[in-house]
């Protein structure tokens, strides 16, 4: 990790082995243009931004920043974010996770959703140090990033087929959920190829499509949740954000969606881009009222 950019405690995700992994001769890749780029991730990390203990309001939010499943926009969809919810009093945990295409991987798919449970974990066992209700702990993505989110947010409790520590056995579901351009199908119709390429591979079977497309994965289990999506996205098709709260709605879990006529795909807080730059305001009315 660069610590030029690193300036909050990070802590590991595993103490002990990294399950699903292998040795490899591969390398972490740090790349900083106008955003910085994070690739072949080989040791999985929580960055903490903490707010000032007289704003904290006992939130707390596991950040999946995007990038297809190949990179992850680190500062752009993490740090960026991370000290936004710490301006509203959120603490905020930036989750570097194993991507799917890593040659330090065993099992491509399974990666990113054991990274995301075992975070929500942490944070959960440590909440008393860091001010935390345990009760309201979300989760929130971008892009692929989302797709994580909502994969955690459908299958929390997927069991774990390494050994397990007494943390694996607090429960990963997010009290909340975020959602902001995402991912969420893995069906040919309307996926992002470069997610489902990245994460099932060239030709996946239709067990894995479905079970990686969110939508059908909706139960009345799922967290409330929080959608953005731009109209005009010509990367992740708002069909996906339109699937999910249908299924939402389904089955009675509260949802709100804010679809806006223009913005693309990739906007993050969507600075200096005029109606588009409201969402955040609406994410924070909406976490003042759940």
């Amino acid at each position: 990790m660069n610590q030029n950019f690193a300036q909050n405690e990070m802590i590991d995700l595993w103490k002990e082995a990294i399950p699903n992994s292998r040795i490899s001769d591969e390398q972490e890749r740090v790349e900083v243009d106008e955003i910085v780029r994070i690739s072949r991730v080989q040791k999985p990390t929580l960055e903490i931004f903490l707010p000032a203990k007289r704003a904290a309001s006992g939130r707390a939010i596991i950040i999946c920043p995007g990038g297809g499943y190949t990179y992850l926009s680190y500062d752009w969809e993490g740090t960026d974010i991370a000290k936004w919810f710490n301006g509203i009093g959120v603490a905020a945990f930036v989750l570097k996770y194993r991507l799917p295409d890593s040659k330090s991987v065993k099992t491509s798919y399974e990666a990113p959703l054991q990274d995301a449970q075992r975070a929500i974990r942490i944070v959960r066992s440590r909440a008393e140090e860091w001010h935390i209700d345990p009760n309201k702990i979300g989760v929130i993505g971008f892009s692929a990033g989302g797709h994580l989110a909502c994969t955690l947010g459908t299958q929390f409790a997927t069991p774990n087929n390494f050994k397990e520590t007494s943390l694996d056995s607090l429960s990963a579901r997010p009290d909340f959920m975020a959602l902001i351009y995402p991912v969420i199908t893995m069906k040919s119709d309307y996926t992002h190829k470069g997610s489902q390429r990245s994460l099932l591979g060239m030709s996946p079977d239709k067990r894995l499509i479905d079970q990686y497309s969110n939508e059908i994965q909706v139960t009345s289990y799922t967290p409330p949740t929080f959608i953005v999506h731009a109209q005009d996205d010509d990367v992740v098709p708002v069909e996906n954000s339109i699937r999910f709260y249908k299924a939402l709605k389904e089955n009675k879990v509260p949802a709100e969606m804010h679809l806006y006529p223009s913005g693309g795909h990739g906007y993050a807080l969507a600075i200096n881009q005029d109606h588009l730059n409201t969402w955040p305001e609406r994410l924070r009315e909406w976490l003042q009222n759940l």
